[in-house]
């Protein structure tokens, strides 16, 4: 054989025997998994500490869906009129004093300066489900006149120089109380400005989609306890499952748990497969002697310490659409 010929065929089989031995390609990174967790009406004040607490501990960052009733004292609740109540009204009560007022407003202006996320849970927690669009652009109207407000209406001072714009611009999500949508909130939200909601409820994760210019998120339904039964993954829901809505503080280690698995299966659940995002709700409350909130800290600080693992704020999420259509495609 002439030596060009030789020497290309030992270069091709050199080649062969090369590429045999090669890496197979890489496969595709997983993106990382999301875990949201968010708080209604966020009233108490050690809670606002203590989220925060266990945000700086785990690198969290939190939505707190604020009702404004409770940036408005017994002397300024009529400040709040509710759609088709009279002025003064609220479900869930007002602050009990300015004072109390003036150490919330401390500890928003705080987790907002800790990359919080600070979002509308409207104002007196009535249910929704039967208002018109102009219903909920009057209570969307009450919430910000009072947020922007809050200061000069309670007489406290000083009002940081930056409250106002803070206040405008800031409050991007809504969740309505009950979770209770309806056709006209959903027109109603893009008119008032708002980015996202996050009042809905779905069987499992799912990813947000976005409908009017509003990026809707939903509450999966998991699994827990023994029979695996689906429930809604928020601290009320799970205390309604375990006690029927009634304090069982003797039953708070077991409630604790079983709260904790439920988390942790749903979260396993997609951190090895689709890590689709992961929504948690919980409330300042206590219930059934702090079972949850007790679940809460446990799972965060195992999951939220990950490398692979980010637990973001509603606006947060909403900030990376490279990585939710990479989630989307992973």
């Amino acid at each position: 054989m002439p030596r060009l010929y030789r020497a290309v065929a030992f270069s091709i089989a050199a080649f062969a025997a090369s590429a045999a031995f090669a890496d197979p390609p890489a496969a595709p990174a997983k993106p990382k998994q999301i875990v949201i967790i968010s708080f209604d009406s966020a009233r108490d004040i050690s809670q606002w500490q203590r989220s925060r607490a266990l945000a700086r501990r785990t690198g969290a960052h939190f939505t707190y869906f604020v009702s404004c009733v409770f940036l408005l004292s017994p002397e300024t609740r009529k400040e709040y009129t509710a759609p088709g109540k009279t002025e003064g009204k609220s479900n869930i009560g007002f602050a009990a004093s300015k004072q109390e007022v003036a150490a919330r407003l401390e500890q928003i202006n705080l987790a907002a300066s800790e990359g919080h996320d600070i979002g509308s849970h409207g104002c007196g927690h009535f249910d929704g489900k039967d208002w018109s669009k102009a219903d909920w652009l009057s209570e969307f109207g009450s919430f910000k006149h009072i947020l922007e407000n809050a200061y000069s209406i309670n007489g406290i001072a000083p009002e940081p120089k930056d409250w106002r714009d803070f206040a405008r611009k800031s409050v991007v999500g809504f969740r309505a109380p009950y979770l209770s949508a309806n056709k006209a909130l959903y027109e109603a939200l893009p008119a008032a400005g708002f980015l996202l909601d996050a009042s809905g409820v779905s069987r499992g994760p799912v990813e947000p989609p976005t409908v009017n210019g509003i990026t809707r998120f939903s509450l999966p339904q998991i699994p827990e306890g023994p029979s695996s039964t689906r429930v809604i993954a928020m601290d009320y829901n799970l205390y309604v499952r375990h006690s029927g809505g009634f304090e069982r503080p003797s039953m708070a280690e077991e409630f604790a748990d079983r709260t904790y698995h439920a988390f942790r299966a749903a979260f396993d659940a997609q951190y090895q497969g689709k890590r689709i995002p992961l929504e948690l709700g919980f409330h300042f409350a206590l219930m059934n002697d702090g079972a949850y909130w007790n679940a809460l800290e446990r799972f965060a600080g195992e999951v939220c310490v990950k490398a692979d693992v980010e637990c973001v704020s509603f606006r947060d999420y909403m900030s990376r659409p490279g990585e939710r259509q990479a989630a989307v495609g992973g």
